[in-house]
């Protein structure tokens, strides 16, 4: 109840301030579209519906759920309080973006004197030790953006959708992502090939690494196979108790894991076009978009499948959704190797079971080698485990 207490307090104090400066929201810039906020509403819903609903939960898989996870190792089962310190600088990282949905700019919130932010860090601190996170702050307003500036306006499909959430949302996040990351790296938890959306690492470091096996292996009169995998909708289809699973395999436990699981459920969106808001559309899957934890929660979810790659004895190197395994050969094979065949088939079964949907029109085989037309015609049985 405190914690509520406080929430509205500061929103109601920043609400007065936003009416005395009279600050309007930003302006929309979609204005001159012909369909409603309501239609790209319930575009989004649907395809995510109809995504989802072709990749049902697999029995084993939910069998597998019921079971206990103890993890072995370190954990994580509570968090530190921050101190003011703590919260300044919490304040100060990352862009001062705003949300139509907050009660006033972001620069006002960080340029307030420390009497106005210290409830800011009771309001952090007591959704760290109560393991709550206000449902306010888990609606999120949708964008809309061409993906290309030449493709047809009027059709639905071209426009990619940018989700902008709370600011204060973020700043409680800040607060577990620093933790949470922290626990992370001392454990190792996190696959080290995996590049995406990590301190030290990027898309540099995937394709050097990558291409520095690759040409090792072409410089000692070998060749390689080289899949380049592509998921469809993969951080919007994450399944909530997959995802639970995975953490606490990982180490996290008890409250964090109870926040984590809070933090994750009961979101919704609506879609801003032309000055209005959409109807409201509940998330059931998903990390969301935007949001400082997302990157981390898919990365610990993607984690196994890595292990799988490398358990065939094929080299795997990741960034976010996007994952390159490879197979190195001293010579030129008469056919797809069976090794690659019965690891592309185990990655097929990994994606069904955690209700992701591989794209085998975008996924692609490429030959490193000398020039051999064994292979020209068998991509298609290369990827029969993706269908």
């Amino acid at each position: 109840k405190l914690f509520h207490w406080t929430c509205h307090l500061v929103l109601q104090l920043f609400s007065i301030i936003r009416s005395l400066l009279s600050l309007e929201r930003q302006p929309n810039l979609n204005t001159n579209l012909t369909h409603s906020c309501e239609a790209f509403a319930s575009f989004f819903a649907e395809k995510l519906f109809l995504l989802r609903h072709d990749l049902p939960a697999n029995l084993d898989t939910i069998k597998e759920l019921e079971a206990p996870r103890l993890s072995l190792g370190p954990v994580l089962d509570h968090f530190d309080r921050i101190s003011p310190a703590d919260v300044d600088r919490l304040l100060r990282a990352g862009k001062p973006t705003t949300c139509p949905l907050d009660p006033c700019q972001s620069w006002l919130i960080r340029a307030c004197p420390d009497e106005v932010r210290a409830p800011l860090g009771d309001i952090i601190n007591l959704s760290l030790g109560t393991w709550t996170f206000p449902g306010e702050l888990k609606e999120a307003v949708v964008h809309l953006f061409l993906k290309k500036t030449s493709l047809d306006p009027l059709d639905l499909t071209n426009y990619r959708p940018v989700l902008n959430l709370p600011f204060l949302g973020k700043v409680i996040e800040r607060a577990v992502a620093e933790q949470l990351g922290g626990f992370l790296d001392e454990t190792s938890a996190l696959d080290p090939f995996q590049s995406g959306f990590r301190a030290g690492h990027g898309t540099e470091t995937a394709l050097v690494t990558l291409t520095d096996d690759l040409r090792r292996q072409l410089d000692r009169g070998g060749s390689g196979l080289l899949i380049l995998l592509d998921l469809s909708a993969a951080f919007d289809l994450v399944d909530h108790e997959l995802l639970d699973h995975c953490l606490a395999d990982v180490g996290i436990q008890d409250t964090v894991l109870q926040w984590l699981c809070l933090f994750l459920s009961g979101r919704g969106q609506r879609v801003a076009l032309g000055g209005e808001l959409s109807s409201r559309h509940s998330l059931v899957c998903g990390v969301p978009q935007g949001a400082i934890l997302s990157p981390m929660l898919f990365n610990i979810f993607m984690c196994p499948l890595a292990q799988l790659v490398w358990s065939f004895g094929l080299g795997c190197h990741q960034y976010a959704d996007d994952t390159q395994l490879y197979l190195l050969m001293d010579g030129l094979p008469d056919s797809a190797p069976d090794t690659l065949i019965r690891c592309l088939d185990a990655v097929a079964g990994w994606s069904r079971g955690n209700r992701l949907k591989l794209n085998p029109s975008k996924t692609e085989v490429l030959w490193l080698g000398l020039d051999y037309m064994g292979l020209g015609g068998g991509n298609s049985h290369l990827l029969r485990g993706c269908n």
